[in-house]
C-alpha cells in the first residue's frame, strides 16, 4: 500500500499537468491522457494496475452517470426525446449488431456472442470526450444535447446487450423469452429503483438537520446506493443512477441550500475530473500488459492492431448510415422539426458531422476490464486480451483520429454558421436580469411601501434595487433588511423556475443566473 499510494498521488499529478497542456494546445483532454497514459506504460519498474474486473462497473460508473444527470438539461432532453431515444436504443443495437456479424466473419473462432460482447463494450460514445472536444468549437444548443442525452442513455443500453452476451458467452446458449422477460424488467426495475430512491434522498436531504459537508457527501454516496441495489435486484443499476440523478437534479432547489449547491459544484467538478483522468490514463497503463496477454494467446500484434482498425471503421460507418436514417425518418414523419440549414447541401452533410461525433472512452473500457479472467467451469474467458486489445485501439483511433479532427471540420465547414437556438444567449442573459430588477422592485415598492420611511437601512435597500447604486459598507445590513434580501433572492429563484419553462429559454443560462443569486446568498451570509 505504501508503495502504491506515492504511484495513485503522481497519477493525479500527471492528469493535472496533461490537462493544463490540453488546455494550452486547444485540443481535448483526453487524448492527451492515453496517449501520456500509453507512454508511461511503457516505463520500467512501474507498479502493474490491476482493477477486480467485478468492482470496476461499480466504482467508476456511478459517479460519472450521476453527474452527468445534473448537468443536463432534462428540459432539452424531452424536447429531442426521440433522436436521443433512437441514437441510445436503436443505434446501439445496430452498431453492436453490425460488429458481431462482421467480426464473427473476419475473425477466426469469434462467435456471434463474442461479437455481441464486444458490440456492446464499443458501442456506446463516451460523454466526455465528446464534450470535451466540443468545448472548443461553438455548436448549436440542439446538437449538444443530443450528443449529451445520447451518452448518459447509451450506456444503459450498451451495457444490457454486454451482460446478455456475457451470460451467451458463458453457457454457450440464449434464451429470446428469458431474455426479453430480463431485458424489460431491467429497464422497468432501474428506471423505478431509481426514482424511488431518489425521492426517498430528497425527503432526507429535507428532513435531516444537514449542512453543506454532509450534503455533499451523502450526494456522493447516493448513486453507488442507486446503482447496487438496482444490481441487487437484477435492474439496470446505470438507468436507476440516470433516472435518479434527473429526478433530484430538477428538485435540487427545494433540498440544497446556497451554500450546498455551490461547495457541492466545485467538490463533484474536481471528483470528476479526477476519475475521468485515472480512467484514460488506466486505458494507457494497461496496454503493455494486454499486448503480453496476446503474445501468450499467439495473436500478432499486426493482426490485433488490423481487427482494431477494422472494428473503429464500422463504428464509424455504422453511427454514419444512423445518422442519415434519423435525418431521412424526421423529414418524411416529422418534418416539422427537421434540422434548419442555410442550405440543402449543409443539412444533408449534418448527418456526417453527427456520424464523426463517436469518440469512445470510459464506459467502453470500464465494460472491457468488467471480462471476468475465467468462465464459470474455471475455463479461460475466450478472446479477453483480443477484446480487451481491440477497444484500447478503438478508444484511441476514435480519440485522435475523430477527437482531433472534429473541430477544424466543423469549423472548416461552416455547417452551424447562420444556425441559432433563437435570441443570442446575450441578449437573453441581459433580458433576465433587467426582468429581475423590475421583480424585486415591484416586489419592494408593493409590500414594503411605507416601511423605508424613516429606517435608512431600508431606504438604502430599495435604492438600491431602484438604480443599482453600490453602496460602501454594509454596516446597513441589519437582521431584518438581510431577512428581505434573502426573502428577494428566493422570490427571484422561484420567478427563474417559472420563465425556464419557456422552451425558447436555454436552461443553462437560467442556471448561471441562479448560481448568481446562491453566490450573492452567501456573500450576505458573511456580512
Amino acid at each position: 500500500m505504501h508503495s502504491l499510494l506515492p504511484f495513485f498521488l503522481a497519477m493525479v499529478a500527471v492528469i493535472v499537468i496533461l490537462n493544463m497542456f490540453a488546455a494550452k494546445l486547444r485540443i481535448s483532454y483526453p487524448i492527451l491522457l492515453v496517449v501520456g497514459g500509453l507512454g508511461i506504460g511503457f516505463i520500467p519498474g512501474l507498479p502493474v494496475v490491476k482493477i477486480d474486473p467485478d468492482l470496476i462497473f461499480f466504482i467508476f460508473l456511478p459517479p460519472l452517470l450521476f453527474e452527468a444527470a445534473w448537468s443536463i438539461s432534462f428540459k432539452e432532453m424531452k424536447k429531442w426525446w426521440r433522436i436521443i431515444g433512437s441514437f441510445a436504443f436503436l443505434v446501439v443495437f445496430f452498431t453492436a449488431l453490425s460488429v458481431a456479424l462482421i467480426t464473427n466473419h473476419f475473425i477466426p473462432g469469434f462467435t456471434i456472442a463474442l461479437g455481441f460482447l464486444l458490440g456492446g463494450i464499443v458501442s456506446p460514445p463516451d460523454a466526455a470526450s465528446t464534450g470535451a472536444i466540443t468545448k472548443f468549437v461553438k455548436i448549436p444548443r440542439s446538437t449538444s444535447t443530443i450528443l449529451e442525452g445520447e451518452s448518459l442513455l447509451n450506456d444503459a443500453s450498451s451495457l444490457i446487450i454486454f451482460r446478455f452476451a456475457l451470460v451467451a458467452v458463458g453457457t454457450g446458449q440464449f434464451i429470446w423469452q428469458d431474455a426479453i422477460v430480463s431485458f424489460v424488467w431491467m429497464l422497468v426495475g432501474g428506471l423505478g429503483v431509481g426514482l424511488l430512491l431518489g425521492w426517498l434522498f430528497v425527503k432526507a436531504h429535507k428532513l435531516l438537520p444537514t449542512d453543506a459537508p454532509s450534503d455533499i457527501a451523502l450526494t456522493i454516496i447516493e448513486p453507488y446506493v442507486m446503482y447496487w441495489i438496482a444490481e441487487q435486484v437484477h435492474s439496470s443499476g446505470v438507468l436507476a443512477v440516470v433516472a435518479g440523478g434527473l429526478f433530484m437534479s430538477v428538485r435540487r432547489l427545494q433540498f440544497l441550500d446556497s451554500t450546498s449547491r455551490i461547495h457541492g459544484y466545485s467538490v463533484w467538478e474536481s471528483f470528476i475530473f479526477i476519475l475521468n483522468g485515472v480512467v484514460f490514463l488506466i486505458i494507457g497503463l494497461e496496454l503493455p500488459e494486454i499486448v503480453d496477454g496476446l503474445r501468450k494467446d499467439q495473436i500478432p500484434l499486426e493482426t490485433a492492431i488490423g481487427y482494431g482498425v477494422l472494428v473503429t471503421v464500422i463504428l464509424i460507418v455504422a453511427r454514419v448510415i444512423s445518422s442519415y436514417a434519423a435525418l431521412i425518418s424526421t423529414i418524411i414523419f416529422r418534418p416539422s422539426v427537421k434540422p434548419y440549414a442555410s442550405s440543402w447541401k449543409k443539412r444533408w452533410l449534418m448527418p456526417l458531422l453527427l456520424g464523426w461525433t463517436g469518440m469512445r472512452g470510459v464506459v467502453s473500457l470500464a465494460a472491457a476490464l468488467a471480462i471476468p479472467l475465467t468462465l464459470g467451469n474455471g475455463d479461460p474467458f475466450p478472446y479477453r486480451n483480443l477484446i480487451l486489445f481491440i477497444t484500447f485501439v478503438v478508444i484511441l483511433l476514435t480519440l485522435l483520429v475523430q477527437g482531433l479532427t472534429l473541430p477544424y471540420i466543423i469549423r472548416r465547414s461552416g455547417l452551424f454558421e447562420g444556425i441559432s437556438d433563437g435570441e443570442s444567449e446575450t441578449l437573453t442573459k441581459q433580458r433576465i436580469k433587467k426582468e429581475l430588477k423590475q421583480h424585486v422592485y415591484h416586489i419592494l415598492k408593493n409590500k414594503y411601501e411605507n416601511e423605508p420611511k424613516g429606517h435608512s437601512g431600508l431606504e438604502m435597500f430599495l435604492k438600491h434595487w431602484e438604480e443599482r447604486a453600490q453602496a460602501t459598507d454594509d454596516s446597513w445590513m441589519n437582521e431584518k433588511t438581510k431577512g428581505i434580501f434573502i426573502e428577494l433572492l428566493e422570490s427571484q429563484r422561484e420567478y427563474l423556475t417559472e420563465l425556464n419553462k419557456d422552451p425558447k429559454i436555454n436552461e443553462e443560462i437560467i442556471r448561471q443566473q441562479l448560481f448568481q443569486l446562491d453566490l450573492e446568498e452567501e456573500r450576505l451570509k458573511m456580512i
